[in-house]
């Protein structure tokens, strides 16, 4: 198993670098780069410094899910300069939900590299989120200067972003205080993951739909492929979160994949597991000991992200489906659970 992952990391690895997607490198690149010029000004003078961003800040594998969106852009035909601009009010939504679930996980991932203490996580994430948030609307303005569109577009524009995230944080503000129903699989996905991710992978769009003269019926394809990627990636979140959530009350895909088992006999295990050992070291491979749990949710994980990714990507495109999950998976932190996942050089 061990030298499996390590052989599907460094393949996926590998397909970053030089697959076909390689070509999206110099938009991401110059997207990214926008947001971080932007956002240095923006902290100008204010008394916190923002260093230059890491070298792997731009890279294709640490960016796959900015990736596929830009490259949605693409199978739309939006132009090249709208696709970077796109790509950088995209890092202002990233800084912003990255921000907002920080503060309520209690964790800190990184957006912005400053000169603040590393411990104050709660301040750092506040401050990626209200730097992003005015990276985003002067980055609006600058297109309604260069009479790109009319005021009236920014300032739209401006409130779909908000509203593309809101229902999103409202789902997860609704399990703060945790849950008191654990509720059926199909019901978590059409109910709780569909506002937490699936509406979330959709988002990159909320500015385009504003902005650009096309029919809708252009993007539904993308925004229904987008949909059922996100709704993959929380599956495979919940894989990996599933101890967390369970001690947390919070919603979980897998957790009630276990509870609902007509025998019961993994929940009974999974609750002795954590009782007897309230470990946090070790817990990411916790589902690995649940044979059953583990089998139900790869299926139904790899069957949301074939379906979106497929449809994502164009006809002479469909060899890159097995190695983008795997890609997505790595950033999950998933892989090591996706054991059926190969990628096959031969086929990028």
């Amino acid at each position: 198993m061990v030298e499996k992952t390590k052989k599907i990391q460094q393949q996926a690895k590998d397909f970053a670098a030089t697959g076909p997607l390689a070509i999206l490198q110099e938009e991401l690149s110059s997207g990214l780069r926008l947001y971080w010029t932007k956002a240095a000004a923006t902290l100008k003078g204010s008394g916190i410094s923002l260093f230059d961003p890491a070298d792997d800040f731009f890279s294709l594998e640490k960016n796959f899910f900015s990736t596929l969106f830009l490259y949605s852009y693409h199978r739309a035909g939006i132009t090249k300069p709208r696709r970077i601009f796109y790509t950088a009010i995209n890092q202002c939504l990233r800084g912003m939900v990255t921000g907002c679930d920080n503060i309520l996980d209690d964790e800190y991932k990184k957006t912005l590299a400053t000169d603040l203490p590393e411990y104050a996580t709660r301040f750092r994430s506040v401050l990626d989120i209200m730097v992003s948030d005015r990276v985003l609307f002067e980055i609006l303005l600058n297109g309604f200067q260069d009479d790109e569109y009319n005021i009236q577009d920014v300032l739209a524009a401006s409130v779909a972003s908000l509203h593309a995230l809101t229902q999103s944080g409202a789902q997860e503000a609704a399990e703060e205080v945790g849950i008191i129903k654990i509720l059926q699989p199909e019901q978590i996905l059409k109910t709780i993951h569909h506002y937490k991710t699936g509406l979330l992978f959709q988002c990159p769009w909320a500015v385009p739909l504003i902005i650009e003269d096309f029919k809708k019926d252009t993007v539904s394809l993308l925004l229904e492929a987008l949909y059922q990627i996100g709704i993959g990636c929380q599956i495979m979140d919940d894989m990996v979160d599933l101890p967390l959530d369970v001690r947390k009350k919070r919603h979980n895909y897998v957790a009630s994949i276990i509870y609902h088992d007509s025998n019961h006999n993994e929940w009974r295990l999974l609750k002795s597991l954590m009782s007897s050992n309230p470990r946090t070291k070790g817990d990411e491979n916790l589902l690995l000991e649940l044979p059953h749990a583990k089998s139900v949710a790869v299926k139904s994980a790899r069957t949301f992200l074939e379906k979106g990714l497929s449809t994502l990507f164009d006809a002479t495109r469909q060899s890159l489906v097995e190695p983008s999950i795997g890609l997505l998976s790595k950033r999950i932190g998933a892989e090591h659970m996706m054991s059926n996942i190969e990628i096959c050089h031969s086929d990028i």
